[in-house]
């Protein structure tokens, strides 16, 4: 993966294992090559990882909507940062710049990022590996939910696979690289969705 997506708070939470867990997952990136794309905010974990991964002298994309710069405090010293119109072109942009997905934890903008990758996937729109770094059993109940809809037939079982999850970074980014997807018919084009 040259570059990975993290879908993360524009809070850094009430705990401090989430920021540490952001730092890690920056620094891990950096070691192993992987640039960041995230949100393009200053403020919560997505500025711990951003700092993080610049500290250590990686690459940082952000994509911020023109909305937001002021409200998620636009990181400025990132290698790069798109500003866009719109949240589906924030999301859509992550997406095109990035060759895998981790959430971390955060709020309804990061379950509504993770959701709509996973959809795509669903849909066949990309293979990209998703993945949920479930820091001191933060996304458990989400989980369980995604379970539950195997179990009472919403969600097929090869669609909940896509969901990769792990609560140590190093391990996550190792389930990521190796992870091959099966194939998934494409139900529709990109531009019908």
């Amino acid at each position: 993966m040259k570059r990975v997506c993290v879908f993360c708070g524009a809070s850094p939470g009430l705990r401090p294992v989430y920021a540490e867990a952001a730092r890690t997952l920056g620094y891990l990136l950096v070691s192993r090559g992987a640039g960041l794309v995230f949100g393009g905010g200053r403020v919560g974990l997505m500025g711990v990882v951003a700092d993080a991964v610049l500290a250590a002298g990686g690459e940082a994309v952000g994509v911020i909507p023109r909305a937001l710069v002021a409200k998620e405090v636009a990181h400025e010293g990132l290698t790069a940062l798109h500003v866009v119109d719109t949240m589906h072109e924030r999301k859509a942009l992550m997406v095109d710049l990035a060759d895998g997905f981790v959430a971390l934890p955060g709020g309804v903008g990061t379950l509504d990022e993770l959701s709509e990758v996973l959809s795509w996937a669903q849909l066949g729109l990309h293979r990209k590996p998703c993945g949920v770094l479930n820091v001191d059993g933060y996304f458990d109940a989400l989980l369980a939910m995604l379970d539950r809809g195997v179990a009472d037939g919403f969600i097929r079982a090869e669609d909940r696979a896509f969901l990769l999850v792990d609560d140590a970074p190093a391990l996550l980014l190792d389930r990521m690289s190796a992870h091959r997807p099966a194939p998934v018919p494409r139900w529709v084009r990109r531009e019908e969705v």
